[in-house]
């Protein structure tokens, strides 16, 4: 499916930041059927994974030069005012990670902590607008982030970050709200309150396979590990993974 315009708040982009980058490029290559592009030198290093030609997501290598920044992807979200956003996220006094920084004439970024502590991207479009492809396999297929504090984090969303927000489910048991209503939809966040207790909040994303199955297995023969076992749900059969350098992801497999 192609992704056009994805409207304020609305994931556009997902980055990979990592040691072993050469490691994480050839295992995701081969596990998704992306190419990888060429290591940018005035980006650090920066490359493009490819999906049939088309950019699908970022990989950044981690030098070491910060020890404190763990291996972990990222989801950014665009905004077509990155300071000015930037300006409502001070306000609340959520803390800017990052940025704003300009990427030649790519777009402008910055990353930022959401109130209940989960880190995300903002990016704002000059030539490049983000991933062209959704919900077909080797691309992402749904978003969302994982809250302690789901109240404040929809406020936070809406309010600052732009979010047409939509009550999906309002119950003692699930508690979910999306960008956008039903086929619109573009992300969500669930009160995750009841589960994570000792982790931090956080953003993930599903990237949809054929079959989820034969794509953990694939995974563990090129030097990934099982971080739960694939199970059916509601929206798909989810398998979360580990890369060979330990970062979390996860795959889907439509049902229908």
């Amino acid at each position: 499916m192609r992704h056009t315009d994805p409207g304020p708040g609305a994931p556009t982009w997902i980055e990979l930041f990592t040691t072993g980058a050469d490691e994480a490029a050839t295992f995701y290559a081969d596990l998704f059927g992306w190419t990888v592009g060429e290591a940018s030198s005035d980006f650090g290093g920066y490359r493009m994974l490819l999906l049939d030609g088309e950019p699908i997501c970022g990989l950044m290598p981690h030098d070491g030069s910060d020890a404190g920044a763990p291996n972990a992807w990222t989801v950014y979200l665009a905004t077509p005012d990155v300071d000015a956003t930037l300006a409502k996220v001070t306000e609340t006094g959520c803390p800017v990670l990052m940025g704003p920084v300009d990427i030649a004439d790519l777009g402008r970024m910055a990353m930022v902590l959401d109130p209940s502590g989960a880190a995300f991207g903002l990016w704002q479009a000059g030539t490049f607008a983000g991933f062209s492809r959704v919900a077909e396999p080797g691309a992402p297929g749904w978003f969302e982030t994982l809250t302690k504090d789901y109240p404040m984090t929809v406020a936070f969303y809406r309010d600052v970050i732009g979010w047409p927000a939509h009550t999906m489910a309002d119950t003692d048991e699930f508690r979910y709200t999306t960008h956008g209503k039903d086929e619109a939809a573009a992300a969500g966040i669930m009160d995750a309150s009841a589960f994570l207790i000792d982790q931090t909040s956080r953003w993930q994303f599903y990237l949809v396979v054929e079959d989820a199955d034969a794509t953990v297995a694939r995974a563990l023969e090129l030097g990934g590990s099982e971080e739960q076992p694939a199970e059916d749900t509601p929206y798909g059969r989810i398998g979360s993974l580990l890369d060979p350098n330990g970062v979390p992801f996860r795959v889907m497999q439509s049902l229908a």
